[in-house]
């Protein structure tokens, strides 16, 4: 998985949908901003439990920070965790046991090798328009210790790509029906893919280069283009 995806749905819809306390406000005015091109150390909503099993929508920074890690900056490179790796992996471990997140988006993009050079951006989201849930882990980090100082982040678990979503990127995201969402955050050590159906009902779109550059964050992103017309546009700049 590239480290790109789109969240554009509120707070409200957010935590009716994942049946969430919505603690994402600050205050009145501090609302969810519908997010087209999220990147890595970016803050987004993500769903997890809290002390009571409560399910609560929080702000969290994408990308993992481990409690040792010295400099926040060290969590873009933590955006994903392998799921051949996480259980056992010395920054993902403890988390994988007890702190689990689910992840909305609208879908997540990825850029495919073109034959004669070049790649070709694409945006998997499902057709029907619901949501993605994607798996994920989170932690809290901070130097000093004190809790409410301390920087919530989180990790999106990858598995090997399936079906014609490997003719795009080796890579996916570890998916997660519905029904798996409150397996998923209980600990449930399970860690197989979503069924073949549930991939069919994914849209494979083809999108434009803008998406290559973090600055660009607007809902044309994910809208679909012909192939043709940009095939000799020149690679995105990913980061």
């Amino acid at each position: 998985m590239c480290g790109r995806y789109a969240t554009t749905r509120s707070a409200a819809d957010l935590s009716a949908l994942f049946d969430a306390v919505d603690e994402t406000a600050v205050d009145e005015m501090d609302l969810l901003e519908p997010r087209y091109n999220v990147a890595p150390t970016d803050p987004v909503p993500v769903v997890r439990t809290d002390r009571s099993g409560q399910r609560v929508l929080v702000r969290a920074r994408w990308g993992l920070l481990p409690h040792w890690a010295r400099d926040p900056k060290a969590g873009a490179r933590m955006i994903n965790a392998r799921v051949e790796t996480v259980a056992t992996a010395p920054a993902y471990a403890r988390p994988f046991v007890s702190r689990r997140a689910l992840v909305p988006a609208d879908g997540w993009y990825e850029w495919r090798r073109l034959p004669g050079g070049g790649k070709q951006a694409y945006f998997m989201t499902p057709a029907d328009g619901s949501i993605l849930t994607l798996a994920g882990l989170w932690s809290r980090w901070g130097p000093d210790g004190k809790a409410g100082h301390r920087l919530l982040t989180f990790t999106v678990l990858t598995t090997a790509a399936i079906g014609e979503l490997a003719a795009i990127h080796d890579r996916m995201p570890l998916l997660l029906p519905p029904q798996r969402w409150a397996r998923w955050l209980s600990g449930d050590p399970a860690l197989d893919p979503p069924p073949p159906a549930f991939l069919a009902g994914l849209e494979l779109r083809p999108v434009a280069a803008a998406v290559g550059n973090v600055r660009n964050d607007r809902p044309e992103l994910v809208t679909r283009v012909d192939i043709e017309r940009v095939a000799d546009q020149p690679a995105p700049t990913l980061f």
